[in-house]
């Protein structure tokens, strides 16, 4: 699958980024909070999106949580879903990522904490709970969803791949969760070499993986977010994990 990039989708972003600053309610797309939870004991922030709609009515939404590269921030991420989001009745959860490296050990627990705590403000449904990283959020995607596959329905990745030292989480998953992989043919930073090497060894071991390559793409996520996005949600929406009464996964070994 191939799409050639579109000229002034940067710019769209950014301003829609800048309308985020209107505060908790964002002239009808829904609610924007910025919120702290406290997680083994450390405290975290992150942005939730509340669309309006079907949230008001006591329904059950999917959630996406959304996970930034190094050096941005959640609010751009959430900018750059919230059209989708509003349209399609999504939660998104973007947490504030520490660039430390202790903190991928804990970051699938933190984001399983962090959807945990936004059920105080919006209803989930626990089957449909889903990943979405770029670049640095990409690679925290892949852990938390081979972790936690019992807890995330899906995974996207945009600009990111799986290093050797970490195929090891694939060998061991007990459900093969389905992963998106989108890829620019010019990202210098992640050679699209390394990805098809990846979305090799996922297929190698029985992963569905959904593998979309992105003629006259680099890195620059935002350049193309809204295809990317709108292909990531296509992919995940239709993935659901089978939940107990207590909200706990119980589909495993299985696509």
């Amino acid at each position: 699958m191939e799409w050639m990039p579109r000229t002034g989708r940067v710019l769209g972003v950014l301003l829609t980024g800048l309308a985020m600053v209107c505060g908790p309610v964002c002239r009808g797309a829904g609610r924007v909070l910025h919120e702290g939870v406290s997680c083994g004991g450390v405290s975290y922030r992150y942005v939730l999106f509340v669309p309006d709609g079907k949230a008001a009515a006591g329904a059950s939404l999917p959630a996406v949580v959304v996970l930034h590269g190094a050096g941005d921030s959640p609010d751009p991420m959430v900018a750059a879903w919230m059209p989708l989001a509003k349209a399609q009745g999504v939660v998104l959860i973007a947490p504030e990522l520490p660039r430390v490296a202790s903190f991928e050990a804990l970051a699938p627990a933190v984001f399983v904490c962090m959807v945990e705590a936004s059920k105080r403000v919006v209803r989930l449904d626990a089957a449909r709970v889903y990943l979405f990283g770029n670049s640095m959020g990409g690679y925290l995607a892949y852990d938390a969803g081979l972790l936690r596959p019992d807890y995330f329905a899906a995974v996207a990745v945009h600009a990111m791949v799986i290093d050797p030292e970490y195929e090891g989480l694939v060998k061991q998953a007990v459900r093969k969760i389905p992963v998106a992989m989108y890829c620019g043919v010019d990202d210098a930073l992640v050679p699209v070499a390394r990805a098809r090497a990846t979305r090799k060894l996922l297929q190698a071991h029985g992963f569905s993986v959904h593998y979309v390559e992105i003629e006259g793409h680099d890195h620059n996520y935002y350049a193309l977010s809204e295809d990317v996005n709108r292909d990531a949600w296509a992919f995940m929406k239709e993935k659901r994990l089978e939940v107990d009464a207590s909200g706990v996964g119980v589909e495993r070994g299985k696509l």
